[in-house]
């Protein structure tokens, strides 16, 4: 079913921004609107794009047009989950304001340290590093098999600058991350050499409903609605009550929920008598509140329905897993740690009216930024779900850190090896022979004694001779 969407660009809006929406809804007799996987809003009963002159500068998408993609931001996460250290709400708004026209790839902007924003579900995909204003990047265009990193480091204020450069060559058909490294590299940007992997910790999905301090004198509330339908007029009032309490942001998230943050501390009990009213629940168990679901499809609401019933009678904790139900796609880029896929039926009984089938899959080791995911059962029946759902949950349970222990060995196993790691007296760049310096044509695996003798820092351009090795560096 194709939807009108409203781009709401890294899942940023402000009260002002979504009052409008609102009212526009309002006038064209809607009753609610829900949110999508990429945090943009979707008007789930149609939308009619007649009204220019009160659209302005919001950016719709109809269900006629295939262009049109939102970046996706974990803006939301910051300060109320964990998060790199140098990576501030407001670095992310600057850095979204860098896009100025409406990217046609989907873009992903996340911090690593966060787990409430996936970070490989779009075809650009840019990942804080542990070096300021320096960003991993991973690419897998719309028809590549496979994700590829960019060989060198992204600065902050090169990120617009890059994406549109990578939007412009789509016409070349780039097909390895190679091809658009040497079609981008004549750009002038302040890239860094890769010195260590970008290093993504699993801990458990955190819980991001009702109403939690934020520092000494403020809180944040997250909201869920289990139907993923918002009604206009709660929203409406829920503007001005932001407006009263000088709040500039809210944050739509991946989860069809949105997050309010910086409520004053004397102002916490006016947002709970306004929820109360309204008869808002805050507090939805974790066993059904981690689910993503599509947007209007009613078959998946009524399946996870009837599954969160079922596991609630066996006293199931699912505690730090998510579930996503789907249409079958093989193509789709999943982000929870087990999705239930339903069958198409067989073409030549489209006619005939059968029950539904499934297929069930899990993240490796749980873990949805593994990206790889097992088939673990097929062409089941609804009834057989909740069974394998408590065989899977049992599993992840087993297992958890397990991961953690095969990291630890892995990296123990290769302590047998040790790579001359550099470091520049001057500025402190480390040059690790498992990279090479891509900037300066220096291969991965190139020693740091093979160096030519006029090589010198990549950031600093102290020579050579500047570089000390660093004590026995272990990988």
């Amino acid at each position: 079913m194709e939807l009108t969407r409203l781009i709401v660009k890294g899942g940023v809006i402000s009260p002002g921004e979504l009052r409008e929406i609102v009212n526009m809804g309002l006038e064209q007799g809607l009753d609610a609107i829900s949110f999508g996987s990429r945090q943009d809003i979707i008007f789930p009963k149609g939308f009619q794009g007649n009204i220019a002159e009160k659209i302005g500068k919001h950016h719709f998408v109809y269900p006629n047009e295939k262009s049109g993609n939102n970046i996706v931001s974990s803006y939301v996460a910051t300060d109320i989950l964990s998060n790199t250290p140098w990576l501030t709400g407001n670095k992310f708004l600057y850095i979204l304001e860098q896009f100025k026209e409406n990217p046609k790839l989907k873009v992903n902007i996340t911090d690593p340290k966060q787990q409430i924003v996936p970070l490989f579900t779009g075809h650009i995909n840019f990942i804080a590093s542990h070096h300021e204003d320096y960003w991993f990047l991973y690419v897998r265009l719309p028809k590549w098999d496979k994700m590829e990193l960019f060989p060198v480091l992204i600065y902050s204020w090169d990120i617009g600058k890059i994406y549109y450069e990578i939007e412009k060559i789509l016409q070349e058909e780039p097909d390895t991350i190679d091809m658009i490294f040497q079609l981008v590299s004549e750009l002038d940007t302040n890239n860094r050499t890769i010195d260590q992997p970008l290093n993504i910790s699993f801990y458990p999905f955190p819980y991001y409903e009702g109403m939690n301090r934020l520092g000494i004198d403020q809180y944040w509330l997250g909201l869920y609605w289990r139907n993923n339908l918002y009604d206009l007029q709660f929203l409406k009032e829920m503007c001005d009550l932001c407006f009263d309490c000088k709040i500039g942001k809210i944050c739509i998230t991946p989860w069809k929920s949105f997050i309010v943050k910086g409520i004053p501390k004397e102002r916490k009990l006016d947002w709970e008598k306004f929820l109360g009213k309204k008869g808002i629940n805050v507090r939805h168990s974790l066993l059904e509140l981690n689910w993503h679901l599509p947007v209007a499809m009613e078959w998946a609401l009524n399946l996870k329905t009837f599954l969160v019933r079922t596991l609630d009678q066996f006293d199931i904790s699912t505690y730090g897993l998510t579930f996503g139900l789907s249409d079958y796609n093989r193509d789709g880029h999943y982000f929870t740690s087990i999705v239930i896929e339903k069958n198409d039926p067989p073409k030549d009984l489209e006619s005939i009216k059968i029950r539904d089938t499934f297929n069930v899959l899990h993240a490796k080791s749980f873990d949805p930024n593994t990206r790889e995911y097992i088939v673990h059962a097929q062409d089941v029946d609804k009834l057989e779900l909740p069974n394998i759902l408590i065989e899977l949950s049992k599993k992840y349970f087993e297992e958890l850190g397990t991961s953690v222990l095969e990291f630890q060995n892995a990296k123990a196993k290769k302590e047998t090896k040790t790579l001359d790691i550099h470091q520049c007296q001057e500025c402190l760049t480390v040059y690790n022979s498992e990279y090479g310096d891509v900037i300066q044509g220096i291969e991965k695996e190139t020693l740091f004694k093979d160096l030519p003798e006029n090589y010198c820092c990549s950031l600093c351009e102290a020579p050579k001779s500047s570089f000390i090795p660093l004590e026995k560096a272990k990988i």
